[in-house]
């Protein structure tokens, strides 16, 4: 007797396996679905949001603001697109760069090139904020 109980209860348990099995594919399916479906509504959402936000840049390239009334090593770092410690060739480099795309005979402003030439100058410790000529 105690045998034939010991196989009922392991039928009755292998009965409920196959029950939660075939049950349990249908869950799993719709849960994957509904999963889907609301992934699919976020990215709707978020797609919409990122359309209507502003087109603001993130990176800017230049300084924006106008010359300072004497020249400081920051500005003349930033004039020349190099950082504040920076060695004297590096310097010179940055200068013929910026001076080829500011030059006067180029089309260049004659204030731009003496500011370029003055921000060379206190990089490379040759003046003591004399100002430029304008």
């Amino acid at each position: 007797m105690v045998r034939r109980g010991f196989l009922c209860w392991v039928s009755d348990v292998l009965h409920m396996y196959l029950w939660l099995q075939q049950q349990a594919t249908p869950m799993v399916a719709g849960a994957a679905v509904a999963a889907a479906a609301l992934a699919g509504r976020y990215g709707i959402i978020a797609w919409h949001a990122f359309k209507a936000r502003p087109s603001i840049p993130r990176i800017r390239r230049f300084y924006e603001g106008g010359f300072q009334a004497s020249m400081t090593r920051r500005e003349a770092a930033l004039i020349l697109g190099v950082r504040e410690r920076v060695v004297a060739e590096k310097v010179k480099e940055a200068h013929r760069r910026v001076m080829v795309a500011n030059h006067p005979d180029a089309g260049g402003s004659h204030y731009l090139a003496s500011k370029i030439n003055e921000a060379k100058d206190m990089m490379l410790g040759k003046s003591n904020n004399s100002g430029s000529a304008f």
